[in-house]
């Protein structure tokens, strides 16, 4: 089933990425920065470009996908965001879109708890990047995503 990473173009992005990619089936990521559109490419993935804190983007980008992979740092860091200011603005613009989309796992993937308007949507787990290397979490990432049920974790 197709997986989606929101902000592949962090610093736990390609780790992430590369987990994903290494499994059967369909991987999309979906980044700020077009230079890091290249290597991801490289590994297979489906790229789209454009501003996180656009739900409409999302949608787009997440259409059919039924998991996605949020990476945290996208929300906070200091790349250009026109359509939310604030975190809990893209926190709500990934929300909108990726339920338009029909997304129907989250796996979270930063230092703090999954976001109240995300915790209770749909079936959802978080990798605190606090206790895992990029790596781990990229690892932790696809054994999440290849679950049945997110409860065995």
């Amino acid at each position: 089933m197709p997986v989606i990473i929101i902000g592949a173009d962090t610093e736990y992005g390609p780790a992430v990425a590369s987990a994903l990619s290494r499994r059967h089936g369909e991987v999309r990521a979906f980044v700020t920065d077009p230079a890091s559109a290249e290597s991801l490419r490289g590994l297979g993935i489906k790229v789209a470009v454009g501003d996180v804190s656009d739900g409409s983007h999302i949608e787009g980008a997440a259409h059919d996908a039924y998991s996605a992979v949020l990476m945290a740092e996208a929300a906070l860091d200091g790349r250009e965001r026109s359509f939310a200011a604030s975190y809990d603005g893209v926190v709500g613009a990934w929300r909108q879109g990726l339920a338009d989309a029909g997304v129907k796992r989250l796996i979270w993937i930063g230092p703090d708890a999954i976001p109240a308007a995300l915790a209770t949507w749909i079936e959802s787990a978080a990798i605190d990047t606090g206790a895992f290397t990029p790596d781990e979490a990229g690892s932790e990432a696809a054994r999440l995503d290849d679950l049945a049920a997110l409860e065995e974790s």
